[in-house]
């Protein structure tokens, strides 16, 4: 099992919400081209759910990567814990409620984790990327070369304190 779990979510049909599962096709293509690379284990869906927290099991490092009409352009990269959703479904999760449910299912701590939130501006259902999604895009896969490169935690840590937010 790969020590590096890459879980990309969104749904492609709808404009830039398809920012994830698109990066982590990049990311497919990348690293058929980089054999020096790690192993990880790419994993895409429409949104998070229940059944996913099987998926961190004997992971030692977890990546989401989501778009967001909130996150600062071009993306935000930052570290993210277990916390419990407020809401009343397991049918949609974030990753923090993720990371809760491994520790309520395993009864120990859930892998180290971060969070790729890519800037997009338009969701509509048939549309494509919007231009402003393309770059940010672009922008986010060199992040993830770098991470893909190096997946260590400590060095996550320190490039998420580095990147500016703005």
């Amino acid at each position: 099992m790969a020590p590096l779990l890459i879980f990309a979510y969104g749904n492609p049909s709808r404009g830039d919400d398809a920012l994830g599962p698109q990066l982590l096709d990049l990311l497919a293509e990348g690293r058929a081209q980089r054999p020096e690379w790690p192993e990880f284990e790419p994993v895409t869906d429409f949104q998070l759910q229940v059944e996913h927290a099987v998926d961190m099991e004997r992971r030692d490092l977890v990546l989401f990567i989501d778009a967001s009409v909130s996150c600062p352009s071009p993306f935000l990269f930052s570290p993210i814990r277990p916390a419990q959703d407020a809401g009343y479904t397991t049918h949609e999760m974030s990753p923090e409620a993720l990371l809760h449910v491994f520790e309520q299912v395993y009864q120990r701590p859930a892998p180290p984790a971060f969070l790729l939130s890519v800037r997009g501006e338009s969701f509509n259902l048939g549309e494509p990327l919007s231009r402003v999604a393309v770059e940010n895009r672009d922008a986010a896969l060199n992040l993830l070369l770098q991470l893909c490169a190096h997946p260590d935690y400590e060095a996550w840590q320190t490039l998420s304190a580095a990147i500016p937010v703005q």
